[in-house]
């Protein structure tokens, strides 16, 4: 399929999106703009200095640069104006439910207070839906380079806000910080009714998928590009039916996978496991959801009907209902009957 034709099939495609931090969608321009208002001087002289700093050789890397743009987030405005560009975006890509993580500990350890964080994003994603027909789940994600002691205060602080988030997840530095670090207050998330997902196995090795899955109870995986490396892992994700939610452009600017072609997303479909693909931080790694399909169906050479299932196993991996996941998966699959 030549490039011209394949970038127009994947903008067609109805897509979900469930691996997205709204704080890894804080684009250069934006950035600055908040900045002035918020009267911040930023390290970067300039838009296209702040970009050239986005080469990374690992996550911390980029981890380091991404609490750097997030700093200049101070107001409810400045959070809504973040949620609204990142809907905005993908809603010119044909995304029609999004599932998007925000890290609330990143804010108030600056002493930016919850209510402000939330009220912002919240009335994005409302605006959102009303106006341009994306549906959404909000997802709280502890850091897990933080005690298990400060999640449990920002799980107190979420409580009156129970209402607008649906889940929690475990982000920030994998290395050196497992799952089993946060047991307790991953238990105490579920008591409160917090759907549980866990970032394991991305630059983090086999046995945190395993922790993830058996310690903190989590339905879904986010990265868990590991996981090929163990059979047993492997059959237990399937017969679960466990999705994977992959990022490829981000594995390949972390350097966790050294280059596309050797990704595993084809793999995973090839033997029934329940792989989705995903933008992680598209501002610092070259890519929306469309552009995550589009270098990924040319890296592995995916068809139509791999396309297809990828697009369908976003909507199975979501939380929306099972009548409405249906409705999308049958304009999914109309969609791809147009192109025969």
């Amino acid at each position: 399929m030549q490039s011209t034709e394949l970038k127009k099939v994947i903008q067609g495609i109805p897509k979900a999106e469930l691996h997205l931090h709204l704080e890894g969608s804080f684009e250069p321009e934006l950035m600055f703009k908040i900045a002035k208002r918020n009267k911040i001087v930023l390290d970067y002289a300039s838009i296209d200095s702040l970009k050239e700093a986005y080469k990374f050789n690992n996550l911390q890397e980029f981890l380091d640069l991404y609490y750097i743009g997030a700093q200049v987030l101070l107001h409810e405005q400045d959070f809504f104006d973040l949620t609204w560009a990142y809907l905005t975006k993908v809603h010119s890509q044909n995304v029609v439910h999004v599932e998007v993580f925000f890290d609330p500990q990143t804010h108030t350890d600056r002493g930016v207070p919850f209510d402000v964080v939330i009220t912002g994003i919240h009335k994005a994603l409302e605006k959102a839906e009303h106006e341009l027909h994306i549906s959404y789940r909000l997802i709280m994600s502890y850091l897990r380079h933080l005690s298990e002691e400060a999640a449990f205060k920002t799980l107190e602080s979420s409580l009156p806000y129970k209402d607008w988030i649906d889940g929690v997840g475990l982000d920030s530095s994998e290395l050196g910080n497992p799952p089993s670090k946060f047991v307790n207050v991953f238990k105490a998330s579920y008591n409160y009714g917090y759907t549980l997902v866990a970032h394991a196995g991305e630059e983090g090795p086999v046995d945190y998928i395993w922790q993830a899955l058996e310690l903190l109870q989590v339905v879904r995986i986010d990265h868990g590009n590991r996981c090929l490396e163990d059979e047993a892992l492997v059959k237990r994700l399937i017969e679960e039916k466990i999705p994977l939610t992959l990022c490829p452009l981000s594995n390949v600017a972390l350097n966790v996978i050294q280059k596309m072609e050797d990704h595993p997303a084809l793999k995973m479909l090839e033997i029934g496991m329940i792989a989705t693909i995903h933008s992680d931080d598209p501002a610092y790694f070259g890519g929306y959801m469309n552009e995550n399909y589009y270098e990924t169906a040319k890296a592995l050479h995916l068809n139509n009907s791999q396309l297809k299932q990828l697009a369908i196993n976003a909507f199975e991996a979501s939380w929306l209902t099972r009548e409405t996941k249906e409705k999308h998966i049958a304009h999914v699959k109309s969609y791809f009957n147009t192109l025969r």
